[in-house]
């Protein structure tokens, strides 16, 4: 195939297909294209939509296989084609068959086809509907033998209607895209307006419709019914023409507002300025910093350097790193609070009401609490002093912080130090370094707006230290009350006064706090609840807590004293409330359920209904610990108070032996020690057989082996335990014990008095064993916890062995 643009670019034709191709006797004068159309013509498969009568365009296919179709167009005198829809044909995928097309297609003329790059271009002109009735070759090229339908005739006055309104459509889609300009144009030079039925067809080809669509316009011939069909696509092309112009002018509008809006603002700044009625940025940053400055009372060092920075920032160009670096530093400088303090509200009688009202329990804390607030009504402030909570979790540590806050009329600020191993976190970065920020106090100091807020600092047992510094050892200058009133964050590098600031620490031990850190502190021990300060903190605190916090009012959901006291007892028995407050929150949520299901129903729970919400109790009531060889000791953790029980027992009689289990630490390893070479080196005085260790493999054990336990308080129940197995005697039943044991037999102090005999009363123990140098530590407890307790104070072992053997032992030693 030649590249030039003439009609007859084609080759001869092949002489077994010249037959069915034949000339009307006419073909050389002047006839219109209804008057002399081919009965038969090759067929061209289009697949994006179908062609009409009306359209002249032109049309791109792919060389392999129809560049030989179009050749044998060519070769004809009328140089006719015929152009088919095939629906979801993909020209890459292949030829289509001959029956994926469609019966009913346009016959067009061809002009200027030309090959190039794989690809046949040419210029259809839509001629006329046709309808296949017989195929002549079902392989490309197509041959196919066609018939041309004649419309009916239509009344006059609905086709002038119609035509009326087909050419409204098209005017409102001009309007709403001018590119149809040139298609009309075209149309118009070779049909007129009175021309209805290229006009229906002109009409569909404007449209974005999809091919099916389209094509059932080509396959109706009867024109009214035609008409009708083009109207409903146009009208659907205006609606979307109309959307798309809506969004089009909604985006313009908002572009066009910014714009504005821009140009007037620069506009405006621009006359405000050759007035000299406004200031650049940089000015009007010096002067808000200015304002801030004037309404603090900052120490004369902290205003010069302010004044220094404020000058250099004046100097500054905006763009400049540094300017930004300085600006940064102006604006936390002035908004520390520099002089700034709340008046402190020394009303010891309002303070207890508070502490009262927002805590069940606790008493001795409330009244140190108070002492501490009588201490600085005495002295006109409270500083000087850093209080420390220690306690196992969730006893309410926090929330004395907030009552002690609420009584002075301090704001709170509270932070958590748990994890931190950053010494930035605390002094402050550098201020050169990208990213820099003052340390939490400053922060804290920002929040709250004055200089004596109280500053709560949670988990301060859990302080980490790493190579970027040891929090701990910076938090000495913090809490210091000789060193704080000239407190230096690295960050604005100005001496602060943290004396006037309140702190509350909270720690669940005190082990894992630096000893130089916690001799700063005023320690006050939180222990346990017993099982009434429980049931009281839930009923007047949990429970409206988490009804408010479910939607519920109280009519609608009840839950027994009796069932939460189970709860406690059988569920809950640490020594916080937190558990507590969990396993309420899960009992009102499935009494949501309940309540959902039958809302006029009120919920209601008792005892019986509790294994049905929670299950099975965790903690079974426990029968009182008997026989021989073993007893029951009372420890603490950091958990709280626990009772442990210590069981021994002689395993063979073959030779001498001593065997410990029980993930032991070092500490209770020793205890466990002595007590076997005192007590093996005391049994004739304690009326045992002298030889019985001497014969005997005897294996000390403490339950629950999976625990860790250690610490210096197991040394006199190891001993009752062994001595309980040489005398084949076993110890006085409801008895609890606790103290530590020399090898003289000296019975030593321990600690957490407290959390132990709470321990023993959540046991129902109720005959209790202590060091008597721990006499002065029991005295100062509750006179609530003491009650319906025995207690016996022990100097020597003899003192234990009395009480739990009811024997005197006998005088002297029997060392062997």
């Amino acid at each position: 195939m030649n590249d030039d643009n003439r009609d007859d670019a084609f080759e001869a034709p092949e002489e077994d297909l010249a037959e069915y191709i034949g000339e009307s006797e006419n073909s050389k004068s002047l006839v219109l294209p209804r008057q002399q159309m081919p009965r038969r013509m090759y067929v061209l498969p289009v697949s994006n939509r179908p062609f009409f009568p009306a359209q002249v365009q032109p049309i791109v296919v792919n060389q392999n296989p129809w560049q030989e179709t179009l050749k044998r167009v060519g070769e004809t005198d009328h140089k006719v084609l015929g152009i088919c829809f095939v629906e979801d044909s993909d020209p890459e995928q292949g030829i289509p068959g001959s029956d994926e097309l469609e019966t009913t297609g346009c016959a067009v003329r061809v002009h200027h086809a030309q090959g190039e790059n794989g690809k046949v271009q040419f210029i259809a002109q839509g001629l006329q509907r046709f309808r296949i009735t017989q195929w002549l070759r079902r392989r490309p090229p197509y041959l196919v033998e066609v018939e041309y339908p004649e419309e009916p005739e239509e009344a006059a006055d609905e086709l002038k209607a119609y035509t009326l309104a087909i050419i409204s459509s098209i005017k409102e889609l001009l309007r709403t895209n001018p590119l149809y300009g040139e298609e009309v144009k075209q149309y118009l030079s070779r049909f007129g307006p009175d021309d209805s039925s290229p006009l229906a067809d002109f009409g569909a080809s404007m449209t974005s419709a999809k091919g099916t669509e389209l094509q059932e316009v080509l396959n109706t011939v009867p024109l009214l019914r035609r008409m009708e069909k083009v109207l409903l696509l146009m009208a659907k092309e205006q609606e979307v023409a109309r959307l798309q112009s809506e969004i089009s002018e909604e985006v313009n509008e908002k572009v066009q507002k910014h714009q504005r809006e821009f140009f007037l603002k620069e506009q405006l700044k621009v006359i405000q300025r050759e007035l000299g009625m406004a200031k650049d940025d940089k000015t009007a940053d010096a002067e808000r910093f200015q304002e801030r400055m004037e309404k603090l009372n900052p120490p004369e060092q902290v205003q010069e350097r302010f004044d220094d920075e404020l000058q250099k920032l004046q100097v500054l160009e905006q763009g400049s790193p540094e300017y930004g670096v300085t600006r940064n530093y102006l604006d936390w400088l002035t908004q520390v609070p520099w002089g700034l303090t709340s008046e402190d509200h020394f009303d010891l009688a309002e303070a207890r009401r508070i502490l009262d009202r927002d805590h069940d329990g606790l008493e001795d804390v409330k009244s140190r609490i108070v002492e501490f607030l009588a201490e600085g009504t005495f002295k006109g402030e409270v500083s000087g002093s850093i209080l420390l909570l220690v306690g196992p979790p969730g006893v309410g540590k926090t929330s004395i912080g907030h009552s002690v806050a609420d009584a002075l009329g301090r704001k709170f600020y509270r932070f958590s130090v748990g994890g931190m191993r950053d010494e930035a976190e605390i002094k402050g970065h550098r201020r050169t370094y990208i990213g820099a920020m003052p340390g939490k106090f400053v922060q804290a100091l920002k929040d709250s707006k004055v200089s004596n807020p109280v500053i709560m600092l949670d988990e301060i047992d859990k302080i980490g230290a790493s190579f970027q510094g040891d929090p701990a050892s910076a938090l000495l200058e913090t809490l210091d009350p000789e060193q704080n009133r000239e407190f230096l964050d690295h960050y604005l590098d100005v001496r602060m006064d943290l004396s006037k600031v309140l702190f509350i620490c909270t720690a669940n031990q005190l082990d894992t706090i630096p000893r130089p850190l916690l001799d700063r502190m005023d320690v006050i021990r939180l222990s346990g609840y017993i099982a009434e300060e429980k049931l009281a903190i839930a009923k007047h605190y949990l429970m409206p807590r988490l009804l408010k916090r479910a939607g519920l009012l109280k009519k609608q959901m009840n839950i027994t004293d009796a069932a939460i006291k189970q709860i406690i007892e059988g569920y809950a028995r640490e020594a916080g409330v937190r558990g507590l407050e969990k396993l309420l929150h899960k009992v009102i949520r499935k009494g949501i359920v309940r309540l959902l299901e039958n809302p006029d129903q009120p919920v209601k729970v008792g005892v019986s209904d509790l294994q049905t919400y929670l299950g099975q109790p965790a903690f079974r009531k426990e029968k009182s610990l008997k026989g021989t060889g073993v007893v029951t000791g009372l420890a603490w953790t950091a958990m709280g108070g626990a009772t442990l029980s210590i069981e021994a027992s002689r395993i063979h009689s073959t030779q001498r032996g001593f065997k410990l289990t029980g993930q032991l630490g070092e500490v209770m390893k020793e205890s466990a020690e002595i007590a076997y070479s005192y007590v093996s080196s005391n049994l004739k005085r304690f009326k045992g057989d002298p030889t019985f260790f001497d014969k005997s493999f005897v294996h000390l054990h403490v339950p629950e082996g999976a625990t860790p336990k250690d610490g210096p308080s197991a040394g006199v129940t190891m001993a009752t335990a062994l001595l309980s197995i040489a005398r084949k005697e076993a110890p006085q039943q409801n008895l609890a014990m606790t103290g530590e044991l020399t090898l003289t037999g000296q019975v030593l102090p321990v600690g957490g008095i407290r959390e132990k005999v709470i321990a023993a009363r959540r046991q129902k123990i109720g005959n209790l064993i202590l060091p008597d140098a721990n006499r002065g530590d029991y005295e100062e407890l509750p006179d609530y916890l003491k009650e319906g307790l025995t207690v016996n104070f022990a100097k020597q072992y003899s003192d234990v062995f009395q009480v739990c053997f009811g024997d005197k032992p006998k005088k002297g030693a029997s060392v062997h």
